[in-house]
């Protein structure tokens, strides 16, 4: 596989691009800062500094097996760091596999009634710039032309990866309050290489 991961040098990021490389796949990885990105130099690993509008990160995305989406804010002010993403996506990569990383807090399908009605609104009043950034990601990749899969975690930890994750395109798990970067990472090249989650919105929880 040769992929691309935009948001290479953040904390899930980083974990799929040496994921990648230990499956033996050729990883372009596309950064702002390049001193940011955590990964050992490696005779398949690519480095490619880009801002989201610049005109030459098609050059990046163009020809890959898969792209991988793992961007995120750094704080709670209003961000289109997402969306920018997805839409830089589109532009260039035409029918590609793309796999985004999402959150499982847009939605409450599939949650119990105390998280429905307790807990996602308090997670999508403090959380609302980023959610809001989240949503316009999701229906500009739904209304494109690419193989795509979103991908919508719970609460992330720094622990290691387990290897146990559940999955639903049916909304939120029951008891999937949290889960690992490390899994989240595994999880999207995984999801990169099945066909069957194409057009699937999936939520994800520690197994």
């Amino acid at each position: 596989m040769k992929i691309t991961v935009l948001g290479a040098s953040g904390r899930i990021g980083t974990l799929a691009v040496r994921e990648a490389l230990a499956r033996g796949w050729h990883v372009m990885a596309v950064v702002r800062s390049p001193e940011r990105l955590h990964v050992a130099s490696h005779p398949r690993l690519d480095v490619a500094v880009h801002a989201l509008d610049d005109p030459s990160l098609g050059s990046a995305l163009e020809g890959r097996d898969a792209i991988v989406l793992a961007l995120g804010a750094r704080d709670r002010r209003p961000t289109t760091v997402n969306a920018d993403g997805a839409r830089a996506v589109i532009a260039a990569a035409g029918t590609t596999r793309f796999v985004a990383v999402s959150a499982i807090g847009l939605t409450t399908e599939g949650d119990d009634p105390f998280t429905r009605f307790v807990v996602k609104p308090i997670l999508g009043a403090v959380l609302r710039n980023g959610f809001d950034d989240l949503r316009v990601m999701e229906s500009a990749i739904r209304a494109s032309d690419l193989k795509w899969t979103i991908v919508r975690p719970p609460r992330l930890t720094d622990g290691p990866a387990t290897g146990r994750v559940r999955s639903s395109s049916r909304g939120a798990l029951r008891g999937g309050f949290s889960i690992s970067r490390a899994d989240v990472a595994t999880f999207l090249l995984d999801a990169a290489e099945d066909t069957a989650l194409v057009g699937e919105t999936v939520g994800i929880a520690r197994g």
